[in-house]
């Protein structure tokens, strides 16, 4: 973010001619258990116990109005809130045990599911597609019910099992929340609107591509092994073996579909930014090789942006953001970012950004102690490590990132007068707060454009130094609580392991 004023601009050109890597920042209707419910074909649950002939899902997606699993009782039921019955326990009236049960004579269907599609609610399934079968899960969230057993009916209980061969599922869970960052955002109230990684996915049910890489002469998506899992790197592998690849596209696992592409034309990038080479940036994070975005300032013009999204915050509206970097690779100049830009490429005035900046420049804005890195706010005009402007007289609060490999990385963007700065070791521990308080004088409110942009800055500023593995932007600003646990997530992907 520098002043694009024509002494300025004068004085960055003869410094690029002499060497001496001047800065070019600017200042400037209830879920049923299947289409009928039933608990399978004829589904006994026993010698005597069958679904009933006419045993349906009925509106509370029952086994059977009249079927029993055996001794399993008549009311023991899925209720339409996808418990496995209020008041049908899998227990000595509706288990999936002694007669009833689960087992190898009590089958919740020919497969030992609940019914074809019988669910066990409306977020606790009891498989791929709501049955209690061998793959089934207890839901995306991993609920399988209230206290409900998989009995004659296969619903998924409270422990997503109905039996030896009826149960919630063999792949089931019955997690008590979310399990990555953008589910961690979402029960939260505050959904990611965008999320990007290389490295792995975002949300527990995320099974598209995370990038695409590019060679002479075609292109090839990177997928994930397996939803919510990490990086198929053998994929990247075999396509760009003898040759060399660049990333051409970081895609957002969000709905809204807010992918990176190469930055275009910007001020400090007048014929655009370039693609990072897919091999550079390895690592080993939870056993799986994988490769980040690689920034290595000028020299590369590595540089990604997307001026046309969706769901972004505008104007002064609330968001936050966080990202995952290298804590070992940066720089003094402008600007290593990831957050919310101008959509012209343009330096737009004070507050027409608000970007996670990771590095030790002191020349715009205000720094931390010590000699950094540190982690600040790019907000346009200025990376600011709290409510001082001032380039000479540290915040003493916001202190110097050393020691850590790995860096979580935070910031909070609520509307009005005040954002905060969190910092913790991706490799393990907690949350150090760096800022909590007011914006920079002339800074508020937040006049935000929308657009998005990894490696660089507002106005294309590309100087920064840097290597992203994952990161995502909210729409809304999360409690404290939540930041806690998407740090506890980042810890447990096993960063550098």
């Amino acid at each position: 973010m520098i002043n694009s004023k024509p002494a300025l601009s004068a004085v960055v050109a003869l410094s690029a001619l002499i060497g001496c890597g001047a800065p070019n920042r600017s200042d400037g209707t209830s879920p049923t258990g299947g289409t009928t419910g039933t608990g399978g074909g004829p589904a006994s649950g026993g010698s005597g116990g069958d679904s009933g002939g006419t045993g349906s899902g009925g509106i509370v997606s029952s086994g059977g109005a009249g079927g029993q699993g055996g001794s399993g009782g008549t009311t023991a039921a899925t209720a339409a809130g996808g418990a496995g019955g209020a008041t049908g326990l899998g227990g000595s009236t509706g288990s999936g045990g002694g007669t009833g049960s689960g087992g190898s004579t009590a089958r919740g269907g020919a497969t030992g599911s609940g019914g074809a599609t019988n669910s066990g609610g409306a977020t606790g399934a009891g498989g791929a597609t709501g049955s209690g079968g061998t793959t089934g899960s207890a839901g995306a969230m991993g609920r399988g019910g209230a206290t409900g057993s998989g009995g004659t009916t296969g619903s998924a209980g409270a422990t997503g099992s109905g039996g030896a061969t009826s149960s919630g599922g063999t792949a089931g869970s019955t997690g008590t929340g979310p399990q990555e960052p953008c589910d961690i955002y979402a029960a939260a109230g505050t959904p990611c609107a965008a999320a990007h990684s290389t490295v792995r996915a975002l949300y527990a049910a995320y099974s598209g591509p995370l990038y695409q890489v590019r060679k002479s002469g075609g292109t090839q998506d990177i997928p994930v092994l397996a939803p919510g899992g990490f990086v198929d790197i053998s994929k990247q592998d075999s396509f760009c073996n003898g040759t060399t690849c660049t990333i051409s596209i970081i895609y957002d696992q969000s709905p809204n579909k807010n992918d990176l592409t190469k930055s275009p034309a910007a001020l400090w990038l007048p014929n655009g930014g370039n693609e990072a080479k897919a091999t550079d940036g390895k690592i080993t994070v939870g056993g799986h090789t994988a490769y980040g975005i690689y920034v290595n300032g000028s020299s590369t013009n590595v540089a990604y942006r997307n001026n046309a999204t969706k769901g972004l915050a505008k104007g002064d509206a609330a968001e936050a953001m966080y990202m995952v970097v290298d804590g070992t690779r940066y720089s003094q100049w402008c600007c290593f970012d990831y957050g919310n830009a101008e959509s012209d490429g343009k330096d737009d005035g004070n507050a027409t950004m608000e970007c996670l900046y990771f590095g030790n420049s002191t020349q715009y804005g205000s720094h931390g102690a010590g000699s950094g890195p540190w982690l600040l706010a790019d907000l346009e005009n200025g990376m600011f490590a709290g409510d001082s402007g001032s380039e000479t007289t540290p915040v003493p609060g916001n202190t110097s990132i050393t020691g850590w490999s790995y860096v979580t990385a935070i910031l909070k963007g609520p509307s009005g007068n005040s954002f905060g700065l969190k910092a913790g070791n991706a490799q393990s521990g907690t949350l150090q707060t760096k800022w909590n308080g007011g914006r920079p004088p002339n800074y508020s409110p937040k006049k935000l454009q929308g657009s998005i942009i990894l490696g660089t800055g507002g106005d294309g500023s590309n100087n920064g130094v840097g290597t992203f593995f994952e990161g995502a932007i909210t729409s809304g600003n999360p409690p404290d609580a939540t930041d806690d646990l998407v740090q506890a997530n980042v810890v447990a992907a096993g960063y550098g392991k």
